[in-house]
């Protein structure tokens, strides 16, 4: 799967435009404050629609606040919907609520276009746990909005989750990999492609595996493995692998390019020592994401 230029336009005529769908913390880079300048970078028009404002993320912070937005979401909805607006593509991440979910799926029938990818990271958990504000009744819920997807990007935890399969760490076998991708294919029978993100088959390397569900295969695109635990690295992962997208980039070729430039991210953050409760420094490394853009044809 991959955005296809309009004959007889060239990119400085025909801008894409991608809608991400986060909420938005004022300091902890994550979510819309990762993903408006990544896909920006690549050269597509980013609109946002926050689903909540925060003071910080809420991973290892007290005391911050919090705004819900949902009552706001559907009256932004109908205005752009009066507006008449189109949207290469439309990328949510966190969802609060049940709520939410079910106003995605309005979302997208009202603003998806013939030839919109509808992108859906289905954050929820990771390292075998939901997130704290969420139930076991949050995955299934989850698993129907994925099934309005073109492209999925959960990771091993919500992949899990939303199969009702117990969760194994890493280390992992390609065997394994590869049933859990085509499982997950089954489950959600309308989306062109999975990635699934925590791929490592040893200490060394860390990636993501690209799955092509017509063609029931998967590519392995790998990294280096940084050791430590880093905030905003799902939402940078993501950000990038939509940003190549809309540059015309394959799901393997944006996979490469999102694995490379989270990986150069974490190993500078690494470097530095910083909090990691303020995210990664993915700034720095914005030429290098550029560069690959335009250089992995």
């Amino acid at each position: 799967m991959n955005y296809k230029k309009e004959k007889g336009l060239n990119d400085l005529e025909r801008q894409k435009r991608v809608l991400a769908v986060h909420d938005i913390s004022g300091v902890g880079k994550c979510s819309l404050t990762v993903a408006l300048p990544i896909i920006s970078a690549a050269g597509a028009e980013c609109s946002v629609l926050p689903t909540a404002v925060l003071s910080t993320h809420t991973g290892g912070f007290t005391g911050f606040t919090f705004k819900d937005l949902t009552d706001d979401i559907m009256p932004i909805v109908r205005h752009w919907k009066s507006l008449h607006l189109k949207f290469d593509a439309i990328y949510t991440g966190y969802l609060g609520s049940f709520e939410q979910i079910d106003l995605m799926k309005t979302l997208f029938s009202d603003l998806k276009s013939p030839g919109t990818v509808i992108a859906v990271d289905p954050v929820m958990g990771d390292n075998g746990r939901l997130y704290a504000n969420f139930d076991m009744s949050y995955p299934p819920a989850m698993r129907e909005l994925c099934a309005a997807a073109d492209l999925i990007m959960p990771n091993f935890t919500e992949a899990t989750l939303m199969l009702g399969e117990p969760y194994h760490p890493a280390p992992y076998t390609k065997d394994y990999v590869d049933g859990l991708l085509s499982r997950l294919a089954d489950a959600v029978p309308s989306a062109k492609s999975i990635v699934l993100t925590g791929v490592a088959f040893d200490e060394l390397q860390l990636g993501a595996a690209a799955y092509d569900v017509a063609s029931r295969k998967a590519d392995y695109i790998l990294g280096e493995n940084v050791p430590g635990s880093y905030h905003g690295t799902g939402d940078v992962f993501g950000s990038a692998l939509v940003g190549a997208l809309a540059a015309g980039k394959t799901v393997s070729e944006a996979v490469r390019i999102a694995v490379d430039f989270t990986s150069v991210s974490i190993e500078w953050t690494a470097k530095a020592g910083t909090d990691i409760r303020y995210g990664v420094n993915f700034e720095t490394n914005l030429g290098k994401y550029i560069a690959a853009i335009g250089n992995a044809d």
